[in-house]
């Protein structure tokens, strides 16, 4: 049996983001979502442990900076990302994004 490490559920989700690591800023998209962290679907390459800063675009337009640290890496694919440093009202806002 496989033990589920993240502490949060993920959902899937599709929303417009952009992240700005060691390789420079990239656009892409967010896969799944959840309070925690999320998947960014992104060509680039990106190296485990690695501190990016992320920028959602929230259904209401307005872009959600948040920062976060790769957990794992499919090249070509994407990334998981864990939020880091997340303050209350970036909490409020990716609650209000999964309801």
């Amino acid at each position: 049996m496989t033990q589920n490490r993240r502490e949060h559920e993920r959902t899937a989700i599709n929303l417009r983001a952009r992240w700005e690591g060691i390789s420079g800023q990239q656009e892409c998209r967010i896969g799944d979502l959840a309070i925690g962290g999320c998947f960014v679907d992104s060509m680039s390459r990106v190296e485990i442990g690695e501190i990016v800063s992320l920028e959602i675009e929230l259904p209401s337009g307005e872009w959600m900076p948040l920062r976060g640290e790769v957990t794992t890496s499919q090249e070509a694919v994407g990334f998981g990302l864990k939020f880091i440093f997340l303050t209350e009202d970036e909490e409020r806002a990716l609650k209000e994004v999964l309801n």
